[in-house]
């Protein structure tokens, strides 16, 4: 398997430019929220649980992050389960109310992350290798990590493969 630091890197090669990034700071989490929107039916009821696909997909993609690497994995288990608590809600609504809030964020997530890519000038990474469907969002909490001046190292080693971000001030050196 990948290391993190090989995963992120690969990523962020198809991601250099500033406005694209930004774009996936709002793209990504809608794309995020509308699978789980849409994954949140059906549900069953399981020994006082309440089970969905939605449930089972982010617990899988949480041990994926976590094995990883445990606190960006920590993180990521963090929003997923805020992801999930605000799908729930939706889907319970009525189905016409459901689908508009699901397929709405999905379509409209997925044409932010298209216009960030015209300005980046590269197809997504998911075209190359479909597991940056996965490391999409573990990406863009990586880049608010980087930003908040934490896991300096681990930055410094995802810009010395893939290089600096085009487009935006450089900081003083790691």
């Amino acid at each position: 398997m990948k290391t993190l630091t090989d995963q992120l890197a690969q990523y962020a090669a198809y991601h250099r430019d500033r406005r694209n990034i930004a774009t996936h700071f709002v793209g990504i989490p809608m794309i995020v929220l509308a699978v789980q929107v849409l994954l949140s039916r059906p549900a069953w009821a399981v020994g006082g649980w309440t089970l969905t696909p939605a449930l089972l997909v982010t617990l899988l993609a949480c041990v994926y992050y976590l094995v990883l690497d445990r606190p960006l994995g920590l993180l990521m288990t963090v929003l997923l389960a805020a992801g999930l608590a605000l799908a729930a809600p939706l889907a319970a609504l009525p189905t016409a109310a459901w689908l508009w809030w699901g397929v709405g964020l999905f379509v409209v997530g997925w044409v932010i992350q298209f216009v960030g890519h015209i300005y980046e000038g590269r197809k997504p990474a998911f075209v190359d290798d479909v597991i940056g469907l996965a490391i999409g969002p573990l990406f863009v909490a990586a880049e608010a990590v980087f930003a908040l001046g934490l896991r300096r190292d681990l930055h410094a080693a995802i810009e010395s493969r893939a290089g600096p971000v085009r487009g935006a001030a450089r900081s003083a050196p790691l």
